[in-house]
């Protein structure tokens, strides 16, 4: 585990009609080689990156990890159509303008990682580049809306995004177990568990239940004091804003509609987990091909063995070789 004392600070600013929370921490050395923007996805904060962030600052990089909107410590809208694909690329050029910052490298995961392709498309002239940690693409079959899909799929078996689809239930049974929810689906989402076992309960089974035990913290990639702090994050927000992402997918997906089969001339990048499930059991059988369809200057892709959904947290110091090795290549092309 990389070991760095944190130089980071909090702020806090009124951005695209909310109250947004982002962490900061400036470049070291004399000459700042470019800015470097995380963005986090379910159920992650900008403290997933609290190991990139010191290493990314001390290779001269200056770098921002919002908390997107919904979680954290950032406003959360109560309506899932205040998470469109609209609002959410405008919280990202809003917090670039608010930070003086024209042109920025993205590295996004989950949420996060559609969020920095969205903005790539249509904004292009404030993204650098873009880094995706384990999504390729956005949900994106042309004939069905996502919501739609997956509760086909949910009248099968368990399936997560139905049973966030409507509230409240989700809402309330997760606040109500914030630590073992946060605990079991960490472990679950890692390289180190099996998420497809929670398939084998019915449908209508609680999030909390289709998950197995974990084994007793500390783990290797993550302490009892850190899995505190999402706790504590969590307990205050509630997991509404989290779910709305989930909520408003298909507004999202018919937002990305005019956009189909446009290409995107943002140079981009691509990490994966040799165990993530989102790699595979959600994005087809050639995902990094998804993705090359919509950016065609994807420059590299590589894979992380053994690690799962966690990479950041999992895989840090591995993780970190990577992303210094390509943002030095992003600053000298």
């Amino acid at each position: 585990m990389t070991k760095h004392s944190p130089g980071w600070r909090h702020n806090y600013a009124f951005i695209n009609n909310i109250q947004a929370h982002y962490v900061e921490q400036a470049a070291t050395g004399l000459q700042e080689k470019a800015t470097v923007v995380f963005c986090h996805g379910f159920p992650m904060l900008w403290f997933s990156w609290h190991r990139q962030i010191p290493v990314i600052a001390d290779a001269g990089y200056r770098v921002i990890a919002p908390s997107m909107r919904g979680m954290g410590q950032s406003e959360a809208p109560e309506e899932p159509e205040a998470y469109s694909v609209d609002e959410i690329t405008a919280d990202l050029v809003g917090l670039l303008d608010h930070c003086g910052v024209e042109r920025a490298v993205f590295v996004g995961i989950d949420f996060g990682a559609f969020a920095i392709q969205d903005l790539a498309l249509r904004y292009p002239e404030r993204v650098e580049a873009i880094i995706c940690l384990e999504n390729p693409a956005a949900p994106h079959n042309p004939d069905k809306p996502p919501l739609t899909e997956y509760r086909e799929m949910g009248e099968q078996h368990f399936l997560h995004i139905e049973y966030f689809r409507e509230p409240p239930r989700a809402d309330a049974e997760l606040a109500a177990a914030p630590r073992e929810f946060l605990r079991k689906v960490m472990w679950i989402l890692s390289g180190s568990a099996n998420y497809f076992d929670v398939f084998k309960h019915p449908p209508g089974t609680s999030y909390l239940d289709a998950m197995p035990e974990t084994p007793p913290l500390p783990w290797p990639w993550l302490s009892e004091l850190e899995l505190e702090f999402f706790v504590s994050e969590y307990s205050q927000s509630g997991f509404t804003g989290g779910l709305n992402w989930y909520r408003s997918m298909d507004i999202k997906w018919a937002q990305r509609k005019p956009f189909e089969g446009v290409q995107s001339q943002v140079p981009a990048w691509f990490i994966g987990s040799e165990r993530d499930v989102d790699l595979e059991g959600f994005h087809g059988e050639d995902p990094i091909g998804l993705m090359r369809a919509i950016f065609p200057h994807l420059m590299d892709v590589k894979m992380i063995p053994k690690s799962g959904h966690m990479i950041a947290l999992e895989a840090a110091d591995e993780l970190n070789v990577v992303l210094l090795d390509y943002l030095a290549r992003i600053s000298t092309a």
